[in-house]
């Protein structure tokens, strides 16, 4: 396995594995399929996007987006981490997530955030394992298909910009 900078040729393996991430529906409050051309905007010269390859096909990615539109905040970026189901538990996701914060290190971020289901375990653990930490519950922050979802929010910082 190896991490490199995602290209938008790689919007269409992105698009597969966050589609599969929204249809467990334990990951995102996201209620639709996204198509590559969607994942194609998120190449905006800012924000960082990794992918994880193994023999030459994406099996996992990382990628950030803007936190907020104030300027306060233009150094704090949210992030995801997706893996193949058929790739979980090989650490992929491991590799897309350090890459991603040596990155966004290296695009002058100085933090990353996100928020995750409080029922992902495995995703919970494996932020814990690279040093985020979780600094709350937001109850009750969203509804999937009716039902209320608490998430827990994560944060890492991102030492060299700060």
């Amino acid at each position: 396995m190896q991490s490199r900078a995602a290209i938008q040729e790689d919007a269409e393996a992105i698009a597969r594995i966050y589609n599969e991430g929204i249809e467990e529906r334990i990951a995102t409050f996201e209620p639709r399929p996204r198509m590559a051309g969607e994942i194609r905007d998120w190449f905006d010269g800012t924000h960082p996007v990794i992918v994880v390859e193994e023999d030459g096909a994406v099996i996992s990615f990382a990628n950030t987006s803007a936190y907020s539109p104030r300027g306060c905040y233009s150094g704090v970026a949210e992030f995801s981490v997706y893996t193949a189901r058929e790739a979980r538990g090989r650490g992929a996701g491991t590799l897309a997530i350090k890459a991603l914060m040596e990155a966004t290190e290296e695009a002058g971020f100085w933090k990353l955030v996100s928020r995750v289901f409080v029922e992902n375990t495995p995703s919970r653990e494996l932020l814990l394992s690279l040093g985020f930490r979780e600094v709350g519950v937001h109850e009750k922050h969203a509804r999937l298909d009716g039902i209320w979802r608490d998430v827990v929010v994560v944060e890492r910082l991102l030492p060299a910009n700060l």
